[in-house]
């Protein structure tokens, strides 16, 4: 068999792998996050640690999986909008990272929840979802999904050994291909909210609504005495 030259194609490169980083250049964002991977302290410790677990570049992502595969450690790749954090949230996250050792999260950015979900979302700003997550236990690293990244770009750099997704995410045909492509396995989990954002931002609305109603009511009847 010849060696891997990190030029292959993703149907060449084997799933489980990390995606060689842009023509074979280390990214120098990623040495000082490495001097921290140790299992003392660093990306391995309870407290957030914003600075070092959140991560821009996914080149760099892809040289940190490979230095946690070196560890040993099996890698779990979960994404999703995380507006709102509720319990719902938690529960996922410490479901997805129970499928390995080392969870790695992307989050959707302004734009593409937008995108998807309309101008009014969403309702906490990216940043702020970004270090949100970074609280939760159990995740290692976080990055932000942008609303133009060719599709599965998150996933093509980090090469989890297992993918986390609710059943809504992927097509039958896209999860078959993703298992023979991109990563070991796709491992299916139900929402775990007993209300969704979406439903606690439209009660929300409906409670100030009534408020309102309520007030204008209120004043009418004073000036009618």
């Amino acid at each position: 068999m010849q060696p891997k030259t990190g030029n292959e194609t993703p149907e060449e490169r084997p799933a489980g792998t990390a995606r060689p980083t842009d023509q074979g250049a280390a990214d120098p964002s990623v040495r000082p996050r490495l001097g921290v991977m140790r299992p003392d302290g660093g990306v391995f410790e309870d407290a957030s640690n914003f600075e070092e677990r959140f991560v821009p570049s996914y080149s760099a992502i892809s040289q940190i999986v490979e230095a946690l595969r070196v560890l040993g450690l099996k890698v779990v790749l979960t994404s999703g909008t995380f507006d709102m954090l509720h319990e719902g949230h938690s529960r996922y996250l410490e479901a997805a990272r129970k499928f390995g050792d080392f969870l790695i999260v992307g989050v959707d950015s302004d734009e593409k929840v937008r995108r998807r979900k309309g101008p009014g979302r969403p309702a906490v700003p990216e940043a702020e979802r970004l270090r949100m997550v970074t609280h939760q236990r159990g995740v290692g690293l976080v990055t932000l999904k942008n609303a133009d990244d060719p599709r599965w770009a998150l996933i093509d750099a980090v090469r989890p050994d297992v993918l986390v997704a609710t059943k809504e995410t992927y097509r039958p045909e896209e999860t078959a291909e993703l298992e023979s492509k991109y990563c070991g396995r796709v491992e299916i989990l139900e929402r775990m909210a007993t209300i969704s954002t979406s439903a606690r931002l439209r009660l929300l609305v409906l409670k100030q609504v009534r408020q309102l109603l309520a007030d204008a009511e209120a004043g009418d009847e004073g000036e009618d005495e």
